[in-house]
């Protein structure tokens, strides 16, 4: 699906009755149009103005259509984590949910500090463990399965499918050999976000709340830091790469692990934090966006955009 199907004037009705029929439900009326400030090939999101404040609608498309079963199986095991969700269309992939007030990127450059990623790392990372028993769940409902198993072969057919240099389909018994050592620190494969940045976290009434699920994956849980530290924290408030040592954050990630694993699960990260780059390349590869994924390539492979 492009993104013109998102601004169809049916479709958008469609969902304007939908909505209509599920504030009804709630006791809750809309006050106005529906607005649309964000749309793009792989979904779309309306702000509904209602009098019980904004309410937001989220619509994916196919490839990431499990987001709204993913978002309801998060809400109702930590609830503390997303916005309330108001009502969802799991075939559909639609879902309606409360404002999550302020991204954490607004949030943090008004405060200028990043210690909000101190609560927000270990909060997250006890939503990964609060579901490791739902990964045949997970899977079923259509989250990708990036375990390690799966990655060098993923890996060997994107870098020939975006025709990548050389020296990166030369990598792919590297990247096979980092899969082997990871697995050797022991580690359950859970639920990861695989793309949690500060416009993915937001605030409101002091809670971090964390949003947009569609790009999560059953894999290795400390891929997150791939994204999380050296695409983001790492560059700081300034966003100068590097500029930030990124340790107090990854340890404040680490606590609840360190409460029921053993091992040295720093130097896990360190394997992570360059193979999350190839799941990332894996996991969010976009045809026709060739650019991106080569950028995550080379963070894999060179450690730089």
């Amino acid at each position: 699906m492009d993104d013109g199907r998102w601004r169809d004037p049916e479709w958008l009705v469609t969902v304007r009755d939908w909505i209509d029929s599920r504030l009804d439900e709630l006791a809750v009326t809309r006050t106005g149009p529906p607005a649309q400030p964000h749309v793009a090939p792989w979904s779309t999101v309306l702000r509904v103005p209602t009098d019980h404040g904004d309410v937001w609608f989220k619509a994916t498309t196919g490839s990431l259509r499990h987001e709204a079963a993913l978002v309801r199986r998060i809400a109702a095991r930590r609830p503390d984590v997303v916005p309330p969700l108001l009502a969802a269309e799991t075939d559909a992939g639609w879902m309606l949910m409360a404002d999550a007030g302020q991204t954490l990127r607004v949030v943090t450059q008004r405060e200028q500090s990043l210690d909000r990623w101190h609560a927000v790392l270990p909060l997250y990372a006890g939503v990964q463990l609060d579901l490791a028993g739902d990964v045949d769940e997970l899977l079923a409902l259509g989250v990708p399965d990036r375990r390690l198993a799966t990655l060098p072969a993923a890996y060997e057919r994107l870098v020939h499918e975006v025709g990548a240099e050389r020296r990166f389909r030369d990598a792919t018994p590297m990247v096979a050999d980092l899969c082997g050592e990871l697995a050797g620190y022991g580690l359950p494969e859970l639920l990861q976000h695989d793309d949690l940045h500060d416009g993915q976290v937001f605030v409101r009434a002091g809670r971090h709340l964390v949003l947009d699920w569609g790009d999560a994956c059953v894999s290795h849980p400390f891929f997150t830091l791939s994204v999380t530290l050296e695409g983001g924290i790492a560059w700081g408030l300034a966003d100068v790469a590097g500029s930030v040592d990124t340790a107090s954050f990854r340890d404040a990630y680490l606590t609840p692990y360190a409460e029921r694993f053993d091992g040295d699960l720093v130097a896990a990260t360190r394997v992570a934090l360059r193979l999350g780059w190839v799941c990332r390349a894996v996991n969010g590869h976009v045809p026709g966006d060739e650019q991106r994924t080569a950028t995550r390539l080379r963070m894999f492979l060179d450690g730089r955009p």
